[in-house]
């Protein structure tokens, strides 16, 4: 007879890993990544830097980061028959199906899809990041009967992104803050979207395919999509008072609200939604005009007062996105894409020391007997 093991609903609290990536460490209150700090990153560096500190486990010499660029740079280009694909997608298709659609098309673009030894994974991330955020911003043009901006080059890694998405090269402040939120979504320990890509990495499949089983995680609004669910909710107001209302309706009708609360951070604010709260305030000095700012900080204090919790990046990323002029449906995307390098190391990790994930059940049915009518 087997011995009945103790059930945890959504895996609350289990640990199904072992990484050297990251760690959430509640009781110093940090982002631990590759054992620095993510938040006394994110003062300092850029996104390319952690892209390398998660790829190659140190942040890069200035020679190193160059390099980097540069390799990325020549992944920019998407294949023309993807963007082609788009072209066939319904007008309303969400950008993340557009998305999910395009990573998995790049699958049969990589003639050596089947080797996962570090190297060639290595390589195949760097794919990813050069195209992903090709992918976010042209499949929605094309989607909508825009025309296709193509990367240039000369620009930053990340103003290069904010380009192809807005059709403009952002400020310096912009190019800064853009960056910042990138470096601050590129990785968070064991997510499910992350759990979701090492899932399918444990089969030993490839990394498209982990990547795109991520995308569909990441679609959620109880994950991903929750960027976009803030921002809808901050536009249904035109004052103080009358975001306050809306939150106050919706806690009487007990509706969810998004951007507030996190699984790991129960009782304090995320770290993360502290810088983009000091990024949105830059910019509202910049534009003169700081009513989404005051609108959030009054919903901030009234989820404490009204809930004891508290904002998660998701409620201050999603009006520093409006107020660089990026487009609602593109927040949960730019988030994967930022998040692909993430991704792209918990694949390499899972591939590098692997063991099949097979969990077992709770059942709660009944057990029967087969009636055989005489």
């Amino acid at each position: 007879m087997e011995t009945e093991q103790k059930f945890y609903p959504g895996l609350d609290g289990v640990v199904a890993a072992e990484t050297k990536i990251s760690f959430l460490d509640t009781l110093q209150g940090e982002i631990v990544i590759q054992g620095y700090d993510l938040i006394e990153l994110s003062k300092t560096k850029e996104y390319l830097d952690i892209v390398h500190l998660l790829l190659a486990g140190e942040l890069p010499s200035i020679e190193e980061k160059a390099a980097l660029e540069e390799v990325l740079k020549g992944e920019y280009d998407v294949p023309k028959e993807i963007l082609d694909i788009f072209k066939l997608l319904p007008s309303n298709t969400h950008p993340m199906d557009a998305l999910r659609t395009g990573l998995s098309s790049l699958a049969g673009f990589d003639q050596q899809i089947d080797d996962s030894t570090v190297e060639a994974n290595r390589k195949k991330a760097f794919k990813l990041l050069g195209k992903v955020p090709n992918l976010v911003a042209n499949s929605y043009r094309v989607i909508h009967q825009q025309d296709v901006v193509a990367p240039l080059p000369e620009l930053s890694y990340s103003a290069n992104f904010f380009y192809m998405i807005t059709g403009k090269k952002p400020t310096p402040l912009e190019e800064k803050i853009f960056d910042r939120s990138l470096v601050l979504y590129s990785e968070h320990e064991m997510p499910n979207s992350t759990f979701t890509a090492r899932v399918i990495a444990s089969t030993k499949s490839d990394m498209y395919g982990a990547l795109t089983g991520a995308v569909a995680s990441l679609k959620g609004n109880l994950h991903g999509g929750a960027n976009e669910a803030v921002m809808y909710m901050l536009l249904e107001a035109k004052t103080v008072a009358e975001f306050e209302k809306v939150l106050q309706t919706k806690l009487a009708n007990n509706d969810r609200i998004m951007g507030f609360g996190h699984r790991v951070y129960m009782k304090k604010i995320d770290p993360r939604a502290t810088i983009m709260k000091d990024a949105l305030r830059q910019l509202c000095e910049i534009q003169g005009d700081d009513l989404l700012y005051q609108m959030c900080e009054a919903g901030e204090k009234i989820m404490e007062r009204e809930k004891g919790i508290y904002p998660n990046l998701d409620y201050y990323a999603a009006p520093v996105y409006w107020m660089l002029g990026i487009p609602i449906p593109l927040y949960t995307p730019i988030f994967y894409s930022s998040r692909t390098v993430g991704l792209c190391a918990h694949v390499m990790e899972q591939h590098a020391n692997n063991r099949l994930f097979r969990p077992r059940v709770h059942y709660t049915g009944e057990r029967r007997a087969i009636i055989i009518n005489q």
